[in-house]
């Protein structure tokens, strides 16, 4: 069985673009094209969420605009839908089975949330996650930097390219 190279796209939407992110989106544009596989993960927030509840953050529901990817997926790139910080779901899962990889490259924001939980889950299920950091991106100031850190230590620093 040949083996795939998947690239992992976490949460590249509008609503998470700003002057921090914005370098992300046509990085990541660039990038698909050195992968066998791409796919896109996207969050929604839905109504009773937990990010409304315990956070009281109430944007991306559903059908708003910052649901949009804020890449420009190439033409057979796989769109899975998460409403949590992982994108580790059991449609991701399938992917990666049916496509016999072990290393998972990822891209995409928050690096100090949700890509730093993809990762670890990842890390825990056997895979080998690894981190472009100029393909990752978070909104707050040193929020990428330092998950990056944290990243290097929890996971390995090889597993930051």
């Amino acid at each position: 069985m040949k083996t795939f190279s998947v690239l992992l796209v976490i949460d590249l939407q509008k609503g998470f673009i700003t002057p921090e992110t914005s370098r992300v989106a046509a990085a990541v544009d660039a990038a698909q094209r050195d992968f066998d596989v791409v796919v896109a993960a996207r969050f929604t927030n839905p109504p009773n969420s937990p990010f409304r509840r315990l956070v009281g953050w109430q944007e991306m529901g559903p059908g708003t605009a910052g649901l949009d990817l804020a890449f420009t997926p190439r033409r057979d790139a796989i769109v899975i839908e998460k409403t949590g910080y992982t994108a580790m779901q059991p449609e991701l899962l399938a992917i990666l089975r049916r496509c016999g990889v072990r290393d998972v490259h990822i891209a995409g924001l928050e690096t100090d949330a949700c890509v730093l939980k993809t990762a670890l889950d990842l890390f825990e299920n056997g895979y080998r996650p690894i981190i472009h950091r100029d393909l990752c991106g978070a909104t707050r100031p040193g929020a990428h930097e330092a998950a990056l850190d944290l990243l290097s230590h929890l996971i390995g620093k090889n597993q930051i390219v």
